[in-house]
């Protein structure tokens, strides 16, 4: 019986003024090696550790990052060929997120947003079971006391509640008077890469059964917004060109509009094709339909910006009032949720006071 690995020592990160410096303590040198395991673009940084023999530490030093938080894990070797990645035991702050926890370390010019600290969601109000040629969409309704016809659908929306607060986010716009009442939908995402990878049928379920069932259940009226974060942004754009008139804005967070100029290492990936054609296809368009207020938000250090930049581009070109936000993070849920105020705000205004 192989004998369990013991826990490494704590030794952990620090942020100076220009670098930071990563160690792990392994005085018995019980490793084989360490890798940090991140989710920023870093070229030409290498993410291995080295061992200090005069420490008894692993230790890595990198320039600091154009970010305000970053996200990471320590993935470990060891010497029996076995290996596991952990959150960085010398990091107390550790932060959820789809694919697990991650360690988190902030720069010192972060700051959280204030409406973290602000109302509670509001209660669900319904749920919907919607049947539809891909399945049934589920869906939880967040609605305030007051009555309202505004809707926002967000896909993946259970993980945007409890990943990013998009409850609280909404009670607490309402309550303070910057935004006026809304229903706030909540999508579940089902099987989400075969839905959200442009998926037709995906899209003439949201548009032809989907929204039509929550403005039945609702009574809700005018310009509905659709939000969503990488496959669901780009989700939410497909399905708005295909039913242009029963979506009135997007908001799209580090949406995975893949290209092969800047999306190689992705074409291992199932639906990569079917991606890829479809951003052709949209990039080849000529100005028509019904273009809508579109934001996009993206973090700078992320894969995903060179092809949201791109398409920021196509969608003005297409007629589309887009614009781009660059933030001080990457892939993640509180990067996204970082970006609701003021952006997601700012496009709910936009589209709501215009109609």
């Amino acid at each position: 019986m192989t004998e369990p690995h013991a826990a490494p020592a704590v030794a952990g990160p620090r942020v100076g003024a220009e670098d930071i410096v990563f160690s792990l303590a392994d005085p018995d040198r019980r490793l084989d090696g360490v890798r940090l395991a991140h989710e920023l673009t870093l070229p030409g940084l290498d993410p291995e550790f080295r061992f200090d023999d005069a420490t008894g530490c692993w230790r890595l030093v990198l320039p600091r990052p154009p970010v305000w938080r970053m996200e990471y894990r320590l993935a470990l070797r060891h010497r029996d060929g076995g290996g596991e990645d952990i959150v960085d035991p010398g990091n107390p702050v550790v932060t959820p997120g789809a694919f697990g926890d991650k360690s988190v370390l902030t720069m010192p010019d972060y700051v959280a947003p204030t409406w973290l600290d602000g109302a509670q969601a509001w209660p669900a109000a319904d749920r919907l079971s919607v049947p539809t040629g891909v399945g049934t969409v589920e869906i939880t309704v967040l609605s305030p006391e007051q009555p309202t016809t505004k809707l926002l659908v967000a896909h993946d929306g259970p993980e945007f509640d409890r990943l990013a607060g998009l409850g609280r986010f909404a009670a607490t716009m309402v309550r303070d008077g910057r935004l006026p009442p809304f229903h706030l939908a909540l999508a579940a995402p089902g099987p989400r890469d075969e839905r959200y990878s442009a998926n037709p049928a995906y899209a003439s379920a949201l548009g032809a059964a989907v929204l039509p069932a929550l403005h039945a259940r609702l009574g809700t009226a005018g310009p509905t917004v659709l939000m969503g974060a990488s496959l669901g942004g780009l989700a939410a754009l497909h399905a708005q060109r295909r039913h242009p008139g029963a979506i009135g804005g997007l908001f799209l967070q580090s949406s995975s509009f893949f290209t092969p100029r800047y999306d190689e290492c992705e074409k291992d990936y199932r639906f990569y094709p079917r991606i890829t054609r479809y951003v052709a296809t949209v990039q080849r368009a000529r100005p028509a339909g019904r273009p809508v207020p579109v934001t996009l938000t993206c973090g700078v250090a992320e894969e995903n910006v060179h092809n949201n930049r791109l398409m920021a581009t196509t969608l003005r070109r297409l007629g589309y009032p887009a614009v781009l936000h660059e933030v001080p993070d990457a892939h993640n849920y509180v990067a996204w949720r970082d970006a609701f105020d003021p952006h997601l705000a700012d496009l709910l205004t936009k589209v709501w006071t215009d109609a």
